[in-house]
């Protein structure tokens, strides 16, 4: 079922049995946190909650509407998340012996894919219902999640800007420190798509027109999670993910298209001559982001449907609700990755590695240094650039048997010959690496060795029964009386 809106997505959470209504009053400062967490703490991820009474504020707050695989599976509409990746890649297979980004920058010319391409509302959006006289971030529930936050923070915006020299929209999910009715910190990485606006404006010496769009309908909101190619619309994305059009209208104030059926919509400016300091922020590792100098956005126009419903979402020490994100991120993302090396087999970032922190690679191995060429390989694949360990093991591995991992990696790897340890770019979040935003990551071998990679000793074979013993054992376990 495609959701338009928050309140589809809510009445279908209700129906599923999904979501849980906390009608007693609840402080946004800490305690929904506190709350959340417990719940987030829960197996599966526990349900959604809509805190229907937010202390200082007319607007109910929705989270944790991502917070397990079923959920996820209402977001994207489908039972096996890499089935959406699947079918849009063999679309484009008939494109010929073009590579796969070349490819995905000639969606714009795909007739075919006309049903996906976002559709534009000249009037009567949802979004434009309200024009607010007096914009200010006070009228949402904003909540200050831990209890060293820098402040209050929208945690799940839709941040729009455009590239000045390509024309191209970039929708970004960005963390925003409100410091005033009218100002906030814009978290862009130096690596992200925000910031690269930002700096080409700075070469023009002129501000950055942004607008941020809150709630929708959450394929979108999903979508702007997404780390897509700088090229692709991630309204389009979202549009894959729901088999329809999503609908978008122009901002009142700055020339973007934005979701038609957001709840809240910002407009307003970054100016590329003005840093503050930002954080710290309980974050996705389970540590404070420690606080930097950030870009500032300033609030000029704000508009919103009739009875908003506010989006939120906490992060902090692993698993809470971005473990599923991040999940379904992979599940759609594992096609493509192998597509460009069709000899991995499976790939996987457990979520207590906090994503970017650990992957784990299954390998049909057919050469020597193949597993370094596959690290090599995935460092260079956009924000995967940022993995500061990859663990590449042999094929008939099942890397979600953590147990299995590690007993091929404490038995497959001399650790003076297998690793490969590099140095580059790592995510603003490390506060591990020696400098900011560079640092080490490693590579480790944990495939079968042979003389060709200089282990020129045998290779025991793994101890395994032979099959017509476990046949002949099947067939006379119900007679053993054991239970």
């Amino acid at each position: 079922m495609i959701h338009d809106n928050l309140r589809s997505f809510i009445a279908a959470l209700d129906s599923a049995g999904e979501l849980r209504r906390i009608s007693i009053e609840s402080d946004p400062i800490l305690e929904i946190t506190e709350i959340t967490d417990r719940v987030m703490k829960s197996p599966g991820g526990g349900p959604a909650l809509l805190f229907e009474r937010v202390r200082g504020s007319a607007m109910p707050l929705i989270i944790n509407m991502f917070g397990s695989r079923k959920r996820m599976r209402m977001v994207c509409g489908a039972d096996k998340l890499s089935d959406i990746t699947e079918n849009f890649l063999a679309l484009l297979e008939s494109r010929g012996p073009l590579s796969f980004i070349e490819k995905l920058k000639m969606l714009p010319k795909l007739k075919q894919l006309n049903d996906i391409f976002p559709v534009e509302v000249k009037h009567g959006a949802p979004c434009m219902e309200i024009l607010v006289e007096n914009p200010s971030f006070d009228l949402m529930p904003v909540c200050q999640c831990w209890p060293q936050d820098g402040g209050r923070f929208l945690t799940l915006p839709m941040v729009f800007s455009r590239d000045p020299r390509t024309g191209a929209v970039n929708c970004g999910m960005y963390r925003l420190q409100v410091y005033d009715a009218q100002t906030c910190g814009m978290h862009w990485h130096l690596h992200k798509g925000g910031a690269e606006h930002l700096r080409r404006m700075a070469e023009r010496g002129e501000k950055l027109p942004v607008t941020i769009a809150v709630g929708g309908g959450p394929a979108e909101i999903f979508s702007a999670a997404v780390p897509l190619p700088p090229d692709i619309n991630e309204m389009m994305f979202a549009g894959l993910l729901r088999g329809s059009p999503a609908r978008v209208v122009k901002s009142r104030t700055n020339d973007l298209l934005i979701p038609a059926e957001a709840d809240i919509v910002l407009e307003g400016y970054v100016d590329p001559a003005e840093l503050r300091l930002e954080g710290p922020f309980g974050d996705h590792t389970g540590y404070y982001s420690l606080p930097d100098m950030y870009p500032v956005f300033h609030l000029t126009a704000m508009s919103m449907r009739r009875d908003p419903v506010y989006p939120h979402t906490i992060v902090g020490a692993p698993p809470m609700e971005d473990a599923y994100i991040g999940e379904a991120i992979e599940s759609l993302f594992i096609p493509i990755v192998r597509r460009q090396f069709p000899e991995i087999v499976d790939m996987h970032m457990p979520v207590h590695g906090c994503f970017h922190n650990l992957m784990i690679v299954s390998l049909k191995k057919s050469y020597p240094g193949h597993a370094r060429k596959i690290m090599h390989g995935v460092w260079g694949l956009g924000q995967a650039m940022f993995t500061k360990l990859i663990l590449v093991v042999d094929h008939d591995v099942n890397i979600r048997d953590y147990g299995e991992v590690l007993w091929r990696a404490g038995n497959c790897v001399d650790y003076a010959r297998d690793v490969e340890i590099v140095r580059g770019p790592v995510d603003d979040l490390d506060h591990a690496s020696q400098l900011p935003r560079y640092g080490g990551k490693m590579g480790i071998d944990a495939t079968t060795k042979g003389p060709a990679e200089g282990h020129t000793r045998p290779w025991p074979d793994i101890i395994r029964m032979s099959n017509d013993v476990k046949r002949r054992v099947d067939e006379m376990w119900n007679t053993l009386g054991i239970e």
